[in-house]
């Protein structure tokens, strides 16, 4: 057998945690907890807040500036929503983009929903959408052999890119 080099992955820890916490006890999606902390949106890393729609960033990133996009109402399925939440859903998702190809100028984007756990939904009783940044290369080794991701920043930082590229 192998010996195997160990890479510290520390924010899976959190990410485990976090899980087990939800599945336990915790009242509605984490993001209903998030919205319901009171925390600022500062600390809580969300971008913009409509008024049937907010935004903010995904906790375990693939890529700095990995936004979600999500109703306030917890629904787990695209026709669940109203008309007014889906219309503006859908334009919230192409303001995010508007910023992030105005924070990071990546080389693409990847828009995704997956609905139901079978679908790769980790919390699928809230619809969420991902806006992903992506550049020639970016998946790297760490990844496929460590299951690690390297981001050149903090959430924090991304956060504040967004918010001033946000557009009107």
């Amino acid at each position: 057998m192998t010996q195997l080099d160990r890479i510290w992955n520390g924010w899976r820890s959190q990410y485990v945690n976090d899980a087990n916490s939800h599945a336990t006890g915790g009242v509605g999606s984490v993001f209903s907890q998030i919205l319901a902390s009171g925390l600022p949106d500062l600390e809580t890393h969300i971008v913009f807040r409509g008024e049937a729609t907010f935004v903010l960033l995904n906790a375990f990133p693939y890529t700095s500036g990995h936004m979600l996009v999500l109703p306030y109402r917890e629904v787990a399925n695209l026709d669940e929503l109203t008309a007014d939440e889906a219309a503006e859903l859908w334009s919230t998702v192409t303001r995010a983009v508007q910023a992030v190809r105005a924070a990071y100028s990546p080389g693409g984007i990847n828009v995704g929903i997956n609905m139901g756990r079978a679908a790769g939904g980790s919390i699928s009783e809230h619809l969420h959408v991902h806006v992903v940044p992506r550049w020639n290369g970016d998946g790297n080794f760490m990844t496929a052999v460590a299951e690690a991701r390297t981001l050149p920043e903090p959430l924090s930082l991304s956060a504040g890119k967004l918010r001033a590229t946000w557009p009107e």
